[in-house]
């Protein structure tokens, strides 16, 4: 007995002291459950540079168009492709394509952004814009600013050049003087168009109430701009801008500018634009929501993309749509209304651009 004890004590003592050596143990981390295993985002393959855009969605319909105005938004939409993958081409990173596209379309004036800003009840513009950089997750945004010629150059600013995220109203303005950036009288924003539409919806208002004109008028809550691009690094970069809702009262602001809900970014899954009703928009956190599916979940872009924006938003009651588009490439643009301006480049060269819904 005493011998089997001599031989057994020694080799407990052993057991013990392998136990607890740390070399012999997992870290935390190998002990976590990976995204991989919960079904997250597998490795992905880079795709080609890519860029993909829209114009705002909304009741957009063929019979409504003249061939004239079709032809004028194709040509923009073109301009703004190509202008945006022309940076690509060069090397440039991913956000100076976003930028590039979408200041073609703030100083269109068929775009609700920039130039073609809708009117505030007070008959006043007051824009937003927002960018998001995917491989740092930086961010950066502008809300309720009145002189600044390019509000998404500004929410560029606000991110590079600020230790902030979103600054508004008077003071982003004053930050986006000192920082150089082009301050114009708020008159260079006005467009008749825009104007009148403002009256037509502030006398319908007068009549039947504001909830009412909202509904004969309901792309007084569309409108918007928006860009996704994905550079020769894989890098990810997501900006939109807008004028918000037209008849907007109490410096109202929408979804366009506040990250993760009009607008989001991150290279392991995608960059998202929005456009649509943003109070809905909002309270869904759209943009965010699209990436946590396919971080989370291990959907597909597409896949993601579509429930969130034929699904859960129209089972809350908003309307609208958004673009995506992730480091393989991928390219999505569903929307829930009759149509959406929108496009697309890629390697295949020339811009593939599309307004109605029933265009593939």
């Amino acid at each position: 007995m005493k011998k089997t004890y001599q031989i057994i004590f020694p080799l407990f003592i052993i057991l013990i002291l392998v136990a607890c050596d740390p070399t012999t143990r997992k870290s935390p981390e190998e002990n976590e459950i990976s995204t991989e295993q919960v079904g997250g985002p597998k490795e992905v393959m880079q795709g080609p540079i890519s860029l993909v855009i829209h114009g705002g969605a909304g009741t957009i319909k063929r019979e409504n168009m003249t061939e004239e105005k079709d032809a004028e938004y194709r040509a923009k939409l073109a301009e703004a492709l190509e202008a945006g993958y022309a940076k690509l081409e060069d090397g440039a990173p991913a956000m100076e394509a976003v930028i590039a596209a979408i200041q073609i379309m703030e100083e269109s004036p068929l775009f609700n952004a920039g130039k073609g800003a809708v009117f505030t009840n007070e008959g006043k513009n007051e824009l937003d814009a927002a960018v998001m950089d995917g491989k740092t997750r930086n961010a950066g945004a502008v809300a309720g600013v009145s002189t600044i010629k390019s509000p998404i150059e500004a929410a560029l600013s606000v991110m590079k050049d600020s230790p902030h995220v979103m600054m508004a109203g008077k003071g982003a303005e004053k930050f986006a003087a000192e920082q150089g950036l082009e301050i114009v009288d708020p008159e260079y924003f006005f467009t008749q168009s825009r104007y009148d539409a403002l009256q037509r919806v502030k006398a319908r208002e007068e009549e039947k109430g504001r909830s009412a004109a909202l509904l004969d008028f309901p792309d007084s809550k569309f409108g918007t701009v928006g860009c996704v691009a994905l550079d020769k690094d894989g890098n990810i970069a997501a900006g939109t801008s807008t004028g918000g809702m037209t008849n907007k009262r109490y410096g109202r602001i929408g979804d366009a500018p506040i990250i993760a809900a009009g607008t989001y970014a991150d290279n392991l899954t995608c960059g998202v634009s929005a456009t649509g009703h943003g109070e809905y928009f909002i309270r869904s956190v759209v943009a965010y929501d699209i990436a946590a599916k396919m971080k989370y979940a291990g959907m597909s872009l597409e896949a993601a993309a579509n429930k969130v924006v034929y699904d859960e938003l129209v089972e809350f009651g908003g309307g609208g749509g958004i673009i995506a588009l992730d480091r393989a490439g991928n390219i999505t643009m569903p929307f829930n209304t009759s149509g959406m301006y929108r496009g697309y480049m890629n390697e295949k060269g020339t811009p593939k651009v599309y307004i109605y819904e029933d265009e593939k």
